[in-house]
């Protein structure tokens, strides 16, 4: 049947990008460079290893990438 069309292309740039964006902040959050997302890439392992990055609670206090959200 029909492929996924240019609405289909449009939208899946659309929420690529700012999916990027949000990875790189929780990754901020935790202390790490946004480099890290490109652990993905690695088959399995990558994927497992990005949850638990993501998955952990953000540094206490301040760190190179700025203050802590969670803070008051």
């Amino acid at each position: 049947m029909g492929g996924p069309g240019v609405i289909g292309y449009i939208y899946s740039l659309a929420v690529l990008i700012p999916g990027i964006a949000v990875s790189v902040r929780r990754l901020h959050d935790t202390g790490r460079s946004g480099w890290w997302l490109l652990i993905s890439f690695i088959p399995l392992i990558g994927a497992i290893v990005l949850i638990v990055f993501m998955a952990t609670d953000g540094a206490p206090g301040d760190n190179q990438y700025g203050t802590n959200p969670k803070q008051a």
